[in-house]
């Protein structure tokens, strides 16, 4: 062993070359000025093995020189290896389209990558016959180039979190950013002379140098690209054409080595296969969603068939019963109201007629409703004027609310559209709420109604304060023959929530034993929007 001062060779770290003395001849002796000066002292004296020695110190040198840059390129190529090995997981493990494109591109413009300093995708579409310009990846100038750069070197992010952070905060603006060059990006595969073309049908990579000058380069994609040297990476799959990469260094100017190529032709294999696997898997989704919304669409039809059926045999039941009963009924009418009509106020038997008459006409109304049920299995919907709708409504009501010392107003909204309703049913509808079992409480008695336009809706809106129920009776209003205290009674609003769910628009009827009664009818603008 040696002391440090012995060996002005042995820096501090290198104290284990103090105790070996064959490791620090190997290292540090070839190298020293004072052995060189020996063995050139050496050749001075004429001694017969200074030659010997100088020949085995210069090949000693070259091959310690080959040695170190064997090691430097084994090291390079285990940094590849270990590259390429992260870069396959992520690609063999997604699905997504723009996961797959977001590690693709980072990876070939990444420092931690193949360090290119732009690079855009064109995919193919065999729709179309068309390459086309999909997304772009790089900085445009030096000052956007240094601020990435130094954003990499602060965060030390890996390969995978650069393309994740890339995914999740940048692909959006990339694509802006790159907006104008991908637009011109569309090639037709039929051009066979173009220099893109040949690099794709050819399956090899292509080094474009003197782009501006170049036979195969056409001056309006030299000029787009604005760089005067580019790669051609086609992507392949099974020999199926996914695509292609144009890469470049538009901002350092560093050459694109031989290296470069092959490396970068290795890791075209993955992504394309990457790509074309992303894409199957997203056209698959959408089939399944077709198929699944085709089932749906499929069970709502059977459904609606079954309750279409049951619905017509209903009809078909009522609207027998209704004319079987019709006809006796109004032969008693009219017998009672002649014999009304004929009798003296005097006569004993007056108020028993009297009787006959009202509930004669009692049943009427309700055979009335429930051939009206009859008729809202089969609505008939087309374009119309909301206030005309509801000015008919109050106008067939406006006796009967006289009657009862009610009056109704109405506050239409600015320039409704017309809606898509069935006129009958919905009049029906209006008046069935405006004089549906009224009998107010107080002096101010008044039905408000006001309308206004809403998206692409109408919505109606009609209130009653003078009324003072709970929710819970009103809402056992809307269920047929709900209340027997008066025969027929439930029945009327029931029928009318069961017309407006068949042509899709939403009855809402709200009670409060203080604030009274307010129904809520929203009545569509578009056809598109009934079931």
């Amino acid at each position: 062993m040696i002391e440090q001062e012995d060996c002005p060779e042995v820096d501090e770290g290198e104290e284990d070359l103090l105790v070996s003395k064959r490791q620090r001849n190997l290292e540090k002796c070839c190298d020293c000025p004072i052995f060189l000066s020996d063995v050139r002292q050496q050749e001075n004296d004429t001694n017969p093995l200074a030659p010997v020695l100088a020949n085995l110190l210069i090949e000693f040198r070259r091959q310690k020189t080959q040695i170190q840059s064997l090691v430097s390129f084994l090291d390079n190529k285990t940094l590849e290896i270990r590259f390429l090995h992260e870069l396959g997981s992520v690609l063999q493990s997604s699905v997504d389209l723009d996961e797959v494109l977001s590690v693709a591109l980072t990876a070939i413009t990444a420092g931690k990558g193949f360090g290119m300093n732009r690079a855009f995708l064109l995919l193919c579409d065999r729709e179309e016959g068309v390459l086309k310009g999909y997304l772009g990846l790089g900085p445009r100038n030096m000052e956007e180039a240094s601020q990435v750069w130094n954003e990499i070197l602060q965060n030390d992010m890996d390969l995978q979190t650069l393309a994740q952070n890339f995914r999740l905060n940048k692909l959006s603006s990339e694509r802006a950013k790159f907006h104008d060059v991908l637009e011109q990006l569309t090639i037709p595969l039929s051009n066979k002379d173009h220099i893109v073309v040949k690099a794709l049908d050819g399956k090899r990579p292509i080094m474009v140098e003197g782009a501006f000058q170049h036979p195969d380069v056409p001056p309006e994609l030299a000029r787009l690209l604005g760089v005067d040297t580019f790669l051609l990476m086609p992507l392949i799959s099974r020999n199926r054409r996914v695509g292609i990469i144009i890469a470049d260094n538009c901002i350092t100017h560093r050459t694109i080595t031989e290296e470069d190529m092959h490396s970068l032709e290795t890791f075209g294999f993955p992504v394309a296969f990457a790509i074309e696997r992303a894409s199957l898997y997203d056209k698959l989704q959408v089939e399944l969603n077709r198929v699944t919304e085709a089932g749906k669409k499929l069970k709502e039809q059977q459904e609606l068939i079954v309750r279409m059926e049951n619905m017509a045999l209903v009809g078909r039941i009522t609207s027998s019963i209704a004319h079987s009963v019709r006809n006796p009924l109004m032969i008693i009418g009219g017998f009672a109201r002649s014999m009304l009509k004929n009798s003296p106020a005097s006569d004993p038997k007056r108020s028993f007629i009297e009787s006959i008459v009202a509930e004669t006409r009692q049943l009427e109304g309700v055979l009335d409703e429930i051939l009206n049920y009859s008729d809202s299995l089969y609505p008939t919907r087309d374009y119309w004027d909301v206030n005309q709708l509801i000015e008919t409504a109050l106008r067939d009501t406006a006796g009967v609310l006289t009657t009862l010392g009610y009056t109704a107003s109405y506050l239409p909204g600015y320039d409704l559209p017309p809606v898509y309703i069935d006129f009958k049913q919905l009049s029906y509808c209006l008046r069935t709420v405006l004089q549906n079992d009224v009998s107010g409480v107080g002096t101010d008695l008044i039905i408000a109604i006001s309308s206004w336009s809403c998206d692409d809706t109408v919505v109606l809106r009609i209130e009653d304060r003078s009324r003072h129920i709970s929710q819970a009776e009103l809402d056992r209003l809307l269920v047929p023959f709900s209340e027997t205290r008066d025969l027929g009674a439930g029945l009327g609003l029931a029928l009318c929530k069961t017309m407006l769910e068949k042509q899709g628009i939403p009855f809402v009827a709200q009670a409060d034993v203080h604030a009274g009664i307010r129904y809520i009818i929203t009545l569509p603008t578009c056809k598109e929007e009934q079931p």
